[in-house]
């Protein structure tokens, strides 16, 4: 396993991933264009959560191109890359249960979305998180979940519309769950570290 991580340190497969990372982001903006079309304006920020996690870890690919380090953006990306992650995944086998199947773009989703939860986690050796970096995450990403769940920003699905509140509750705890790995496996002081080739 260790030989994977220190893989993912090399420059050629930071640069592909930042490609892939890249257009990937771009596509979810565009993805969730209805969407950010009909939300108020003081909510746009929030609204698209997968694009926003990825361009996070966009900007953590770019530091370490440039051999640096930018704890917040870091804790930022991990946290909401692995929530985001698993929340999608989850909610596509949602509507797989609720409709029977599944189409091309939620198999698509449940892939994409998955290899974004992972990637956030391969990278923590290489992060360098303080625990006030993991706070202001915490407030990012638990407020992100107020405007979704209090003030209805919640992504569409609309199959899944009468499972609000339950989901709801475990986007909750997904967060908590999110930002508790996180400090494990990045703040903690006793954690391997890795540094960029």
């Amino acid at each position: 396993m260790r030989w994977i991580v220190q893989a993912l340190g090399q420059r050629w497969v930071l640069f592909s991933l930042l490609v892939i990372n890249t257009l990937g982001t771009i596509y979810g903006y565009y993805w969730y264009r209805w969407q950010l079309y009909a939300t108020p304006p003081k909510y746009l920020i929030f609204v698209p959560d997968s694009p926003t996690a990825s361009l996070f870890f966009v900007f953590v690919l770019v530091a370490f191109l440039l051999k640096k380090n930018w704890g917040l953006i870091e804790a930022l990306a991990i946290v909401t890359l692995f929530k985001y992650g698993i929340w999608a995944v989850v909610m596509n086998i949602l509507v797989y249960f609720e409709l029977g199947s599944l189409d091309f773009a939620s198999l698509m989703l449940i892939f994409s979305h998955g290899a974004m939860a992972m990637q956030g986690l391969l990278f923590a050796p290489f992060y360098r998180i303080k625990w006030y970096h993991l706070a202001i995450a915490s407030v990012w990403t638990l407020h992100n979940d107020v405007i979704d769940y209090v003030f209805g920003m919640l992504p569409w699905y609309h199959v899944l519309n009468e499972y609000v509140q339950q989901i709801g509750y475990f986007t909750f705890w997904l967060s908590i769950a999110s930002i508790g790995i996180t400090y494990v496996l990045c703040v903690k002081k006793d954690r391997f570290v890795l540094r960029i080739t």
